[in-house]
């Protein structure tokens, strides 16, 4: 099927107390691993590319090999832009054939995230294309965004209200605690404000941070209402270790194939345990 808006899969989720798993790839070998563990689970997908895969590889390049895979998968399939500051690139991806962008003004004052959230939120709606925003400061790092854990700030549920209200925004992403990256001790969310939050907005809301947060935690989070979970580091991480192992024991290995392969499987592997974490397993039949 062709490339899909993620609205309508956020909100099915969001409706359906499961979640979406969205993985940032860099690879083609990445971009199939998640998608042939969507296929295999029967689950919803979200594809992400940071800004910076953006710039390594094209925007063209990223929306042509996604649109390949959802052209032939059998599972609903959106692509993202994560985490971009540059209305440029925001315009330039929905035109190569994004169909989800993310617009991250957290870093100025309300207002400002407001005007900024509004511009994309108006051009995006022609192309009937997603839009997230943030609110609050997710902390650590996320390409050249980088928000130190004492700046890291909690999203306020009332300015939540008032900011999806203004700006028509159609997925949420409030700081409730989580951070960029793999924690290095257990994640301190916030579950009593996702509670409130998730009762003073009617989208979806979106869990940024998804690498190493314990099953137990990502459960609470998707019944408190949360319907995106991002993961990136944890998925690079397996994916460069299964290289790693191969020219560990082969160093003069030079066949591209013989590391891709088991690196891929790595991938797919995580993304697949992810999906099933989130409870997606079996839930595309409800997008035909």
């Amino acid at each position: 099927m062709p490339l899909v808006s993620s609205t309508p899969l956020l909100e099915a989720a969001r409706a359906g107390g499961y979640g979406v798993g969205a993985f940032n790839v860099h690879t083609l070998e990445m971009l199939q691993a998640v998608v042939e563990a969507a296929e295999e689970t029967k689950s919803p997908l979200i594809l992400q590319s940071t800004v910076g895969t953006v710039r390594h590889l094209g925007p063209d390049y990223l929306a042509a090999a996604a649109t390949a895979a959802a052209d032939r998968s059998s599972v609903p399939i959106a692509l993202h832009l994560d985490h971009c500051t540059d209305f440029t690139m925001i315009v330039q991806c929905i035109r190569a054939g994004y169909t989800s962008v993310m617009i991250d003004a957290s870093m100025h004052p309300f207002e400002d995230n407001v005007r900024q959230t509004q511009k994309v939120v108006e051009i995006a709606r022609a192309a009937g294309v997603n839009v997230e925003a943030e609110l609050g400061k997710v902390g650590g790092v996320e390409d050249d965004i980088v928000v130190a854990e004492h700046e890291a700030l909690m999203a306020d549920p009332d300015e939540c209200a008032a900011f999806v209200e203004r700006t028509g925004v159609h997925t949420l992403a409030p700081a409730i605690g989580t951070a960029h990256g793999i924690y290095k001790g257990e994640p301190r969310i916030d579950f009593d404000r996702i509670r409130r939050i998730a009762g003073t907005v009617s989208v979806p809301l979106v869990l940024h941070g998804g690498s190493g947060i314990p099953e137990e935690q990502v459960k609470q989070c998707i019944g408190l209402g949360m319907s995106k979970m991002n993961v990136a580091t944890e998925i690079r991480i397996v994916f460069s270790d299964a290289i790693k192992a191969v020219f560990a024991a082969n160093p003069g290995e030079n066949d591209p194939r013989a590391y891709m392969v088991p690196a891929k499987q790595a991938v797919k592997a995580a993304a697949a345990e992810k999906m099933r974490m989130l409870g997606a397993i079996g839930r595309a039949a409800e997008h035909r």
